[in-house]
């Protein structure tokens, strides 16, 4: 069965719940983009002191987000989220090259995570309005992206602040069956990509 007709046969079914956990250091846009997500206001925003909870309609599925707050005091929290997390998103300021190594060290810690094992990673180079941001091809190299194998991931090229990009949420990160499908069916890239359903900026491999 190809993925639209997967899509369709979900869409005609009680909307599909997906948990997302949303994470990343802070002042990098996580709350910003979630609201963007939300198509709600994004004049006022502050900083994220614990956690944010939002549900949001995606493609007929229903995406209950969970944004943690990134400051260094509650990043040792955040494993307290791990439970039954369907989908790993990590935001990255693009322009703040200064903490590149610290975001990727928080990163590698996250995909060691036994509770986040097989969970799909969609990392979201935010911040692309701004001149000094570095391309998600960059932010790939950097990171080591290309050397996941137990897992999906894609980066995607964003700006929170402006919307553009922010949508592409892929639709393999929101078919059901959880992390365990996501390992064994290496071959929904293959489709994603036959059917050009993969943003240009993106890149997505599977173990």
């Amino acid at each position: 069965m190809g993925l639209l007709s997967i899509l369709r046969k979900l869409k005609s079914t009680p909307d599909q719940e997906v948990r997302i956990l949303l994470l990343g250091l802070d002042n990098g846009g996580k709350t910003t983009l979630l609201k963007q997500l939300a198509s709600e206001d994004i004049t006022h925003i502050t900083p994220t002191q614990g956690f944010n909870i939002k549900s949001v309609q995606s493609q007929g599925f229903k995406l209950n987000v969970w944004d943690i707050g990134g400051q260094r005091k509650i990043r040792p929290y955040w494993r307290n989220y791990f439970e039954n997390t369907d989908v790993l998103i990590y935001v990255i300021d693009s322009a703040d090259r200064k903490r590149f190594e610290e975001t990727g060290q928080e990163l590698a810690e996250l995909l060691d995570e036994e509770k986040l094992s097989g969970v799909p990673v969609l990392v979201f180079a935010n911040k692309q309005d701004l001149l000094t941001a570095a391309p998600a091809s960059e932010i790939a190299e950097g990171l080591n992206l290309h050397t996941i194998r137990d897992r999906v991931w894609q980066i995607q090229s964003c700006s929170a602040l402006t919307g553009e990009g922010v949508q592409h949420i892929n639709a393999q990160f929101l078919l059901p069956g959880k992390k365990e499908q996501y390992r064994r069916n290496g071959a929904l890239s293959s489709i994603l990509r036959s059917l050009q359903l993969v943003p240009p900026l993106a890149k997505m491999f599977s173990g």
